[in-house]
């Protein structure tokens, strides 16, 4: 039995477009196409997957690492593994409710949730990281997003402010020196 068979034995059958046969089961967000048998989509609508989608919401704003996360989950009783975590994170990137941060080479990625917002053509927002306390600073300001359209037009450079990170130093250390 091929998996295709498999699935249409655990997975209700839907309907049919442009002629070929579709398996959708809701559940689990599974749609195969049986006229070329290559998965469609696979989102596994997990309870893990859930828990994780809500921590993130409340942690909206904040940078956070996979460590976090099984950190968290851990101290709530409710340990995830940590390979799980990271499929789970790089998943949520991939369909644009997470950005990833690379800050520093050897430095664990930080995430950032987005939400489902981001989509929908919110303001980019640019990062600031102090390069004496560490501290990473969200920059919602319009003067970058005009540096940015000038990039654009007058360089031909696009410039991706989810992964745009200036550094520098930051108010409380600055005061402190």
């Amino acid at each position: 039995m091929n998996l295709n068979n498999q699935l249409a034995l655990q997975i209700p059958f839907i309907g049919a477009e442009n002629g070929n046969n579709i398996i959708n089961d809701s559940a689990h967000d599974i749609t195969i196409n049986r006229g070329t048998n290559m998965p469609q989509k696979i989102t596994y609508k997990t309870k893990q997957r859930e828990e994780l989608i809500a921590y993130l919401e409340d942690t909206k704003g904040e940078h956070i690492t996979a460590i976090d996360v099984c950190d968290y989950f851990h101290g709530m009783g409710n340990p995830i593994g940590t390979s799980t975590v990271y499929r789970q994170l790089e998943r949520l990137v991939d369909e644009g409710l997470l950005a990833k941060y690379i800050l520093e080479p050897g430095s664990p990625a930080c995430f950032e949730y987005l939400g489902t917002e981001h989509a929908e053509g919110t303001a980019p927002c640019f990062h600031c990281k102090c390069e004496i306390c560490g501290k990473l600073i969200h920059m919602h300001c319009e003067e970058l997003e005009q540096i940015a359209g000038h990039l654009l037009a007058d360089h031909g450079f696009l410039v991706n402010p989810l992964r745009t990170v200036f550094y520098g130093v930051c108010d409380a250390c600055r005061e402190e020196a």
